[in-house]
């Protein structure tokens, strides 16, 4: 049974999926090394044609995409047998067949050329197809799990071709033999791409046919005009990978390839890319043509750099695009709102009300910069590391507002959530925001720029430590590290729109505010305007002091003790907690039903308009739950069993 924001589960539900994890596990470990068995080609290929046209025909009946999952229905997978990525180049590895496959094993130092023979099956965490190894009738299944996309598309559907780094063979959760892949840089789409060409003539089918640059040029722009922007994207690169390799490179179509493909990479959301390909495509001439060439590369270089947050240095992008163009609205536009956005970080006043009426216009993202006031962040003893006030911060002051890194709403096709089943927490269940860790693994592949500082995060994998590595020119993100990271430092911003729940819940990753530790106690609260999260003081913070909000609020301390270990993993040990654990099982409980009468009370009747007998019955309320708190032992403690009941008085009073 599920209500709104909260997951309930019986203990017969959580046993079942705990028992399900763990016999897909033993399943795994009893098969571990076995050989590959041969699959019948017919029957494995009508079995994701099956599952395709499903796919196809449900969309049709929608509409505009398949029925939102709801909370009865959503997906439980388990976590905590974390693998890491392949870190060798491809010119460091061995080919293997199909027939070189052991079961349950990560094939390290060895790369599988595949052939895609069956249309895509997607399903709701994974998406997979039949592929082809060396000869027509060995095939074998290829599933992608959660990270599924490339450029907007199913990776899987993106080319025909793929080279699997160091495969991993295992089951299926519907208990078939697979190669699954869950780090998107251990699969390589092998045409259509830039790395991969060499290995591949020189291993599998020899020299490919290229086509002059020029031919490539033309049809990315055909693709683009089709808003096919992966396919567009693919046919620049492989245009600017085959002047490259001429040993006379045509230098006027190189920066025409590059900045076409600056501009694809905008709509991508490529940003690092597409300021180095507007930049590389600068002519630095003095005809009339090229200026108008350069202008636009500066202005492309300019929205991509403000799209990274570099304000400064879209800032002389931008101006170098007034001096070639002064008349041009676009360069004064976007210095406009730069010097907007610098003096948003440097003071931190803001436009709310502009804000707040933009935030349809920009999908709940408002244009602002974040400004991290004085604050730093710092070790706190016994929590890692924390944020601090570097000066006095007086009640109400705004401490900080940062914009997301990565916002996932409700409202979303994006956003869905699953159940984990962590094999390394006693099974712990836990809903996880499957949404938001696609979107955050999507940011980082495309802007490997932002990568080190998500990866400062905590969690409770290091995988590949704090670092970028890049390899074939990719970079490496070992998904389960940014799994870790953000089961340990999401938000919930709380529900948009009525009909969202767990299932599809509102959920972002701001990098400054993760650093706040908790105590139930706070000197601060939060509040959002779209994704831009603000935070005020709400007593004086001298400078010195660390910076606290509440990650649970539960007015009951076994409720809050539970979801601080389950979701964080740690014991809070603030004085309200302490105060609460003394108090003992029966006190606890007893203020528990005091608190379930009163809101029961509280729902049931309105403070307009009440009458003498019902004031009294909530004073008596209010009564009978401060006996529960120890005058003295609270003193100075919120009390916030109290909170409905005293709200509710004080509303009668104003009447």
């Amino acid at each position: 049974m599920a209500a709104k924001n909260t997951l309930f589960m019986t203990s017969e539900e959580s046993a079942r999926i705990q028992k399900t994890v763990q016999d897909q596990i033993w399943k795994c470990q009893d098969q571990a090394g076995q050989s590959r068995e041969p699959n019948d080609p017919t029957t494995l290929i009508q079995q994701a044609t099956s599952v395709s046209l499903m796919q196809d025909l449900s969309l049709a009946a929608f509409g505009l995409g398949t029925p939102k999952k709801g909370q009865d229905t959503m997906v439980a997978y388990a976590v905590g047998r974390p693998y890491l990525p392949c870190t060798t180049n491809l010119q460091g590895l061995e080919p293997m067949q199909l027939s070189d496959l052991r079961m349950e094993t990560h094939h390290r130092g060895r790369v599988l050329f595949l052939r895609r023979v069956s249309p895509v099956a997607e399903l709701q965490t994974s998406s997979w197809a039949v592929v082809q190894g060396e000869s027509l009738d060995d095939v074998e299944r290829i599933e992608v799990f959660l990270h599924k996309s490339k450029h907007g598309k199913d990776i899987l559907d993106v080319s025909s071709e793929f080279l699997v780094k160091e495969p991993y063979y295992t089951l299926s959760s519907q208990g078939e033999r697979t190669i699954r892949v869950d780090h998107p840089s251990d699969l390589i789409i092998s045409s259509l791409s830039n790395g991969p060409e060499e290995w591949r003539r020189k291993h599998v089918y020899g020299p490919r046919v290229v086509k002059p640059p020029a031919r490539y040029k033309d049809q990315g722009n055909s693709a683009l005009q089709k808003q096919d922007l992966a396919r567009a994207y693919a046919h620049y690169t492989e245009g600017l990978d085959t002047i490259s390799q001429d040993c006379e490179p045509n230098d006027t179509l190189a920066k025409n390839l590059s900045r076409n493909r600056s501009h694809v990479n905008l709509l991508l959301n490529r940003f690092d890319e597409a300021k180095a390909d507007a930049l590389s495509s600068l002519t630095s001439g003095e005809e009339e043509e090229e200026k108008s060439l350069d202008a636009k590369a500066y202005y492309r270089a300019g929205l991509a750099a403000y799209a990274l947050g570099d304000f400064m240095v879209a800032k002389g992008l931008f101006e170098a695009h007034e001096r070639l163009q002064p008349e041009s609205p676009y360069a004064k536009f976007n210095l406009r709102r730069i010097e907007m956005r610098v003096q948003e970080q440097a003071t931190g006043v803001y436009n709310l009300k502009k804000a707040v009426s933009g935030l349809s216009k920009n999908q709940g993202r408002p244009d602002v910069a974040s400004f991290n006031g004085h604050t730093e962040v710092r070790s706190s003893p016994g929590a890692g590391r924390g944020l601090f006030a570097t000066h006095d911060i007086q009640p109400d002051d705004i401490i900080m507002c940062e914009k997301a890194f990565c916002v996932v709403w409700g409202y979303e096709p994006e956003a869905s959530s699953t159940i984990t089943c962590d094999v390394r927490d006693d099974a712990a269940i836990r809903v996880f925001p499957a949404g938001l860790h696609r979107g955050v693994v999507q940011k980082l592949l495309n802007n490997p720029s932002q990568v080190e500082k998500v990866l400062d995060l905590f969690g409770d994998y290091t995988g590949l430590g704090p670092k970028l590595l890049e390899r074939d020119g990719i970079p490496i993100i070992d998904t389960f590290q940014i799994h870790d990271i953000i089961q340990r430092n999401a938000f919930g911003t709380g529900p948009q729109t009525e009909d969202e729940d767990v299932s599809n819940a509102s959920t972002g990753l701001w990098i400054r505010a993760s650093y706040i530790n908790h105590s139930c106690v706070p000197n601060t609260k939060k509040d959002y305007i779209g994704d831009l999260m603000i935070l005020r003081a709400t007593r004086r913070i001298p400078a010195g002091d660390e910076i606290t909000h509440a990650y649970d609020e539960s007015s009951d301390y076994d409720a809050r003790a539970t979801a601080l270990h389950k979701t964080w993993g740690f014991k809070c040990r603030c004085p309200l907690c302490v105060a609460e654990e003394a108090d003992g099982p029966a006190v606890r409980k007893m203020r528990r039903e005091f608190e379930e009468k009163v809101n029961t009370f509280v729902g049931a009747e309105n403070a307009h308009g009440a009458s003498r007998m019902l004031v009294t019955k909530a004073k008596r309320l209010q009564q009978s739950l401060n006996d529960t708190y120890d005058s003295e032992i609270y003193n100075g403690l919120p009390r916030r069993a109290l909170l409905a009941i005293e709200h509710w008085l004080e509303l009668e009073t104003r009447r």
